[in-house]
């Protein structure tokens, strides 16, 4: 009897905190709250551990490829490459194989002013053809050639891609 009481109170306790704890919750019975909240809990940790399983798989399969989607460029991007508006991420191949980056432009000349950069830094062109809301041109120098993209999605969000390869 007296393993059997221990387990009762410690029950009895149980419930009275969770009915006190949840009865602050905005709707429902606190059992309906108690669920609604180990549910989300349980979505908010699938989610996590999806992320980052995904990320290492990705690192397992292609060996080396760093991606970024926090604001920033790959570690190994080359300083070289000027870009223009805010970063929004990219990723590198393993090894110095490649990268991509991508940036959001603030809208106007933006295709004139990412090529206009890549030209300051002593990048040749070739084949540029752009209009108000898009471009397309490639960028040689001697170590490397960018291929930067501009298109501007149906919100008027305008982006552009670089596509850097070593030469």
């Amino acid at each position: 009897m007296t393993a059997r009481r221990p387990r009762t109170l410690a029950a009895a306790a149980l419930a009275l905190v969770l009915a006190t704890g949840t009865s602050a919750c905005s709707t429902g019975t606190p059992l309906d709250n108690i669920v609604e909240g180990l549910v989300q809990q349980g979505v908010d940790q699938l989610v996590g551990g999806i992320d980052e399983q995904i990320r290492g798989l990705v690192d397992d399969v292609l060996g080396g490829v760093e991606l970024t989607a926090d604001g920033t460029v790959p570690s190994s991007f080359p300083a070289e490459i000027p870009l223009t508006g805010e970063v929004l991420g990219g990723g590198a191949g393993p090894q110095g194989a490649g990268w991509v980056v991508r940036t959001r432009l603030d809208g106007g000349v933006a295709f004139t002013d990412a090529a206009a950069a890549l030209e300051g830094a002593g990048f040749a062109p070739a084949g540029v053809s752009s209009d108000a809301t898009s471009g397309y041109g490639a960028f040689s120098s001697v170590a490397y050639r960018v291929d930067l993209s501009v298109a501007t999605d149906a919100d008027g969000v305008m982006t552009a891609t670089y596509v850097v390869t070593p030469r």
